[in-house]
Parts: C-alpha cells; sequence; structure tokens
C-alpha cells in the first residue's frame, strides 16, 4: 500500500469520507441551462471571497487623516483618510491592485444580479413549493445581506461618491420614530459623518456578513442535497424520481462553469473600469457628488426615495420626516412581499404534498403575473434612481422625469399584471387546442366542397404529457368571504386558468377529417 493509499485509508476509518463520497457519487442531477443561474451565484461569490482576502493585506480601515504622496499626482499632497489613501495605493501602487479590486466590485453585482436573477427562476417554476420554503428563505435572506455587504463594501474607500451615498442613509435611518437618532449615533460612533464608520463598516462587511453568507450557503446546498433537486416537466420524469446526469459528470461541467465564470468577470475586470474613486476625491461633508448613482440593486430604494414629495408632519412634538419614513417603509414591504409569498400560496391552495416538479410559468397565470408586477415596479423605481442623469442626457425636465416615475410606480405594475395574465392565459388555451386537435402543419388540402382547410397532425405522446401533466388548483370555498377565500379565488377562481383536458375529452374530441395519418 502506497503513502497515498495509507492517508487515505487512515482519514476513511475516522472520517467516512469513502462511504460519504460513494453514496453522494450515485446522485443524479437534472441537466438545463437555467441551474446555472444558482452556480453562477455560488461562483461569484468564491471570487468575492478570494479577492477580499487579498484585498483586506493592503486596505487600511480608518479614518484618521494623512497626506496623500502616492503616485496619483493629482491628489498629491491632499489631506486624506487613511482608507481613501490605501484605495489609492491598491489602484495605482500594489501590483495587479486594481485588476483585483474592479474584479471584487464586478464580482459583487454578479454575484446579486445571478442571485435575483435565480429566485426569479425558483419563483416563476414553483420550486419554492413544499418541502423547500426553508431553502427559499434561505435565499432570500441571502439576497437581502448580499445588498448590505454591497452596500458596506461600497462605503468602505471614504470617497465623495460613497459619503454622498450614506448621506442619504443617515438621513433615512434618522426618519425612523423614536430610535432614529440612536442608531445613527450608534453606527457612526457620534454624530454624521462621525470618525467610527469605516472601521464598523469594515468588520460588518468583512466578518459579520460573510461569515452569516457562509453559514446560510452552506445551509442552503445541505437543503438540496437532502430534498434533491427539482427537475422540469417531461418524458419518464415523476415527483418521485429524478431524470439526469451522474454526480461526476455534473462535477466536470460544474468546474468547467466555475473557469468560465472566473475567466468572465476578470476579463470584464481588466477592461471596463468601475467605481474610480480618483475622479471623486475624498469624502468631505460640505460636498456633494454629482450624478451619484448606487449600484443598481440598491436602485429602488433610491429610486423611492428620489420620488418622494417632501412630506413631514408634527406629531406630539415630534417632526416625522415622511419623505423618507414612507419611501423606507414601502421598500421593506416590497421585499417581504417576495419572502412571504411561498407561505401565503401553500395557506392559500392548502397543498401538503411534495412538488419536485416545476411549473411551466404559463400554468400558474396569477403568480407569474405578480412576479412580472414586482419586477416591474423594480425597474420603474430603478429608473427613478437615475431621474438627474436620464434628465440630462434626454434634455428633459428633471421634474417630468420624477412625475413619470411616480405615475408609473402605480401603473406600470397593474398594466404588467393584467398583460402577463392574458399571455399566459393566451398560451393555456393555446396548448388546449393543440391537445385536442393536433398541431397545425401549414399545409392547406382542399375539400370536395371547395372548402379550403389546413391539416393537423397528432401530438407525440410526450408532448402531450408535457401540456397536461399539471395539476390545477380549485378555489377554496369557505362559505364565508374571509381572506384565504378571496386569496384563492384570486389566484385560482373562475377567470385565472384555463380548464385543462381531461382523459374523456381527449378520447371523445372530433378527429378532424383532414388531420394527418400516421
Amino acid at each position: 500500500m502506497g503513502k497515498g493509499e495509507k492517508v487515505a485509508d487512515w482519514a476513511d476509518g475516522r472520517l467516512g469520507i469513502r462511504r460519504i463520497v460513494r453514496e453522494k457519487a450515485r446522485r443524479v442531477f437534472p441537466d438545463h441551462w437555467s441551474f446555472l443561474l444558482g452556480e453562477i451565484c455560488l461562483y461569484s461569490f468564491v471570487i468575492l471571497v478570494v479577492t477580499g482576502v487579498y484585498l483586506t493585506f493592503y486596505f487600511h480601515p480608518s479614518m484618521n487623516e494623512v497626506q496623500y504622496n502616492g503616485s496619483y499626482a493629482p491628489l498629491r499632497g491632499r489631506m486624506m483618510s487613511e482608507a481613501f489613501a490605501s484605495t489609492l495605493h491598491i489602484s495605482f501602487d500594489v501590483r495587479g491592485g486594481l485588476l483585483i479590486r474592479q474584479a471584487h466590485h464586478w464580482a459583487a453585482l454578479v454575484f446579486v444580479a445571478s442571485l435575483l436573477a435565480h429566485m426569479m427562476r425558483v419563483f416563476f417554476t414553483g420550486a419554492f413549493r413544499k418541502p423547500r420554503e426553508v431553502n427559499w428563505v434561505f435565499g432570500f435572506l441571502l439576497l437581502v445581506l448580499a445588498m448590505f455587504a454591497g452596500l458596506t463594501g461600497y462605503d468602505l474607500p471614504d470617497d465623495l461618491l460613497s459619503g454622498t451615498g450614506l448621506a442619504v442613509v443617515n438621513g433615512t435611518i434618522l426618519s425612523i420614530p423614536i430610535v432614529g437618532t440612536y442608531l445613527s449615533m450608534f453606527l457612526f460612533g457620534g454624530e454624521f459623518p462621525g470618525h467610527e464608520l469605516v472601521a464598523r463598516f469594515n468588520t460588518i462587511h468583512v466578518l459579520i456578513i460573510p461569515a452569516l453568507m457562509v453559514g446560510l450557503l452552506i445551509a442552503h446546498l445541505t437543503l438540496v442535497l437532502y430534498h434533491g433537486h427539482t427537475q422540469y416537466p417531461g418524458r419518464g420524469r415523476t415527483n418521485s424520481n429524478v431524470v439526469g446526469v451522474p454526480a461526476k459528470v455534473r462535477a466536470v461541467k460544474s468546474a468547467g462553469y466555475f473557469l468560465l465564470v472566473t475567466g468572465a468577470v476578470f476579463v470584464v475586470a481588466a477592461v471596463a473600469q468601475i467605481n474610480p474613486v480618483w475622479q471623486y476625491g475624498p469624502y468631505r461633508a460640505d460636498q456633494v457628488s454629482a450624478g451619484s448613482q448606487p449600484d443598481w440593486y440598491m436602485g429602488v430604494a433610491d429610486g423611492l426615495l428620489r420620488v418622494m414629495p417632501g412630506w413631514e408632519i408634527n406629531f406630539w412634538g415630534h417632526t416625522l420626516a415622511l419623505d423618507n419614513l414612507i419611501p423606507l417603509t414601502a421598500g421593506v414591504g416590497f421585499f417581504l412581499a417576495l419572502g412571504v409569498y411561498p407561505f401565503i400560496e401553500s395557506w392559500v391552495t392548502r397543498d401538503r404534498l411534495d412538488q419536485n416538479l416545476l411549473d411551466r410559468p404559463r400554468n400558474r397565470p396569477a403568480r407569474t403575473a405578480l412576479g412580472v408586477a414586482w419586477l416591474s415596479f423594480y425597474a420603474v423605481a430603478l429608473i427613478g434612481a437615475g431621474n438627474d442623469i436620464i434628465a440630462v442626457r434626454l434634455h428633459l425636465a428633471v421634474e417630468s422625469v420624477t412625475w413619470a416615475v411616480r405615475i408609473g410606480l402605480f401603473v406600470v405594475p397593474v398594466a404588467a399584471y393584467s398583460l402577463t395574465k392574458r399571455w399566459a392565459l393566451g398560451l393555456q388555451r393555446g396548448d388546449r387546442e393543440k391537445v385536442l386537435h393536433g398541431r397545425e402543419t401549414g399545409i392547406v388540402k382542399r375539400l370536395p366542397d371547395g372548402e379550403f382547410v389546413e391539416l393537423h397532425e397528432p401530438l407525440a405522446q410526450e408532448q402531450l404529457h408535457l401540456l397536461t401533466q399539471h395539476d390545477q388548483y380549485l378555489p377554496i370555498d369557505t362559505g364565508t368571504r374571509n381572506l384565504r377565500s378571496r386569496l384563492s379565488k384570486s389566484l385560482y377562481g373562475e377567470g385565472t386558468q384555463i380548464t385543462k383536458p381531461t382523459a374523456q375529452e381527449y378520447e371523445d374530441r372530433e378527429i378532424p377529417a383532414e388531420e394527418v395519418q400516421r
């Protein structure tokens, strides 16, 4: 027995690694391009950790003022914080520092984008249903933590752009009744901007949030292995089996995907500049960076703040800044609605069965429409976050853009919901016609009586199964108009789905004379 075999035998005798690997190697993983979205989240997180560790060796999280004498001539001799000076040092004096710093920033954007896209894939296909509700909560918490990780990391350089964003954050915190001032004093270590901000944000960004995210990722992956992966409906696929590729094949593919994602992030970091802090200069409380824009994932919060009228009211001798408090409340409610939706749907449907087959979005018109409405609200708020840039570029009055966004926040989601629902119902109706009358061939035939008809051909069994395998919920009738029954009717009542053909309807269908015979 060689040395390597001895080490492996020693480890297996104490850890049982060989048995664990043997069991997991027999697993089968469904193979679909949309599952790559979740893998991109994991790979970009690995890039974030590796590049973040590298940056911590050179970054000094301190707001103590020093005189800059580095390589960037326009700022040489200026007084600035150690945080900003070390960021310039990383960018201009550390070999590969600018590439790593930009890769870290781009990987953060990719991480949040892929995480949101992955959650939307899970939402539209119903992958959050029993027994995966807890996994949905883990993913939702990861999204929230990722947004705060981006916010805290974005503010670490102590440049004028991040300082402007922090002033907005401070105003929002101060608008919270009773505890707002205490939260602000605790966060900034005194009156804004304080002297402890960078050090505290560095601890949150480097230690607390990553530790929580690693814990959530491990819990998420553990539950995926425990419950098994969901799969799209198709031939031979049921709630009790998995059709896909072996674990060894999946591991090789995943390794290739990791290299592709890493390469793509570093190529973008090499050719596309992002967050050039030297152009903004160090933060000063008496200055505001023109054209300040947050990263896109915080755009919904900034957009709501920008379009909110400057309302204030006096209540018991205290001033309530509604222009900050209402957007804060709306933003929190906006994301909470996404987090709790699986539990609302489970409560409404009374579905207690394990669901391992994914839905086609068209087969759940109300849910799909709600998801599109949520995304449309996000998009309109994101436009509001750039109202000043849009006004300048399109030569419009900023007030006009602001009012368009205000109206759009109420009109666009309703319109998106209605159009998406009608579109899904139309696709359902088309599927029903295909099942009962076959597929149009594009061949026109003239009948003996002179009528022209298009020939149809029957669908294959595999396609028939795909169009009819889904279950359709019935609305709950409790006899009273309570919240549960009203929600049930709005999601699965009349006008929310097209009844799929039954087996008897398929057997009794009239086979057109013009149908192509096989």
